[in-house]
């Protein structure tokens, strides 16, 4: 059975609604160009062509797919009932792990409402700002409510961006909205994030 955080997220807010209806519109129509090089990458291995140059445009194409597919969850559409696997959850984070610094764990084992996958990846992606140089990211869920924890004996924390999540709709970057997106979509269930920051260790719970 899946895990369900939120049954509502009935975005009363049209750019909110709007957002993810562009991030899956976005996603969808890369995801087959995309694909199409990876198949023309494999014909031209198969003629012999092979070399570093081959493995680093196969390193990038398997890095922009992990990508894309980890963003369509992230910022796509999450209509009710919908549901993620455990197993595709898990192979859009292996992939994810050989571009970046991080090692990324899921530890929830069945199914899981794709409405809180969109919320946990969103808490990974907030993480990943504060883990430049490594580290673990960690997901779990007790029933009743999620934990994402990073570890890292290095943090950079940015005051800011951490005080916009209890900011909902606060200014920020292109490449930090995420921290702007997260607790609009967990007001909109009645509850914010809950962030503790330590020496080594920072924890997002909801």
């Amino acid at each position: 059975m899946a895990h369900t955080f939120c049954g509502g997220f009935d975005l009363p807010k049209h750019s909110a609604q709007l957002a993810a209806l562009v991030g899956s519109r976005i996603c969808h129509d890369l995801i087959s160009p995309v694909g199409a090089i990876g198949n023309g990458l494999e014909l031209m291995e198969m003629d012999g062509q092979s070399g570093p140059e081959m493995a680093l445009v196969h390193d990038s194409l398997a890095n922009a797919q992990a990508r894309i597919r980890f963003f369509r969850v992230a910022f796509g559409a999450a209509d009710a009932g919908q549901s993620v696997a455990a197993s595709e959850i898990r192979g859009i984070l292996s992939g994810l792990e050989g571009a970046g610094r991080q090692e990324l764990r899921w530890q929830p084992d069945g199914d899981v409402a794709r409405r809180d996958a969109r919320l946990a990846f969103l808490a990974i992606m907030c993480l990943e700002t504060a883990l430049p140089f490594g580290g673990s990211i960690t997901a779990s869920h007790d029933g009743a409510s999620w934990q994402i924890a990073g570890r890292s004996k290095k943090l950079l924390i940015d005051e800011k961006l951490w005080e916009a999540l209890n900011r909902p709709g606060a200014d920020v970057a292109p490449s930090e909205v995420q921290f702007a997106l997260l607790p609009l979509l967990l007001e909109e269930c009645g509850t914010r994030p809950r962030t503790r920051i330590g020496p080594e260790e920072i924890t997002i719970r909801f």
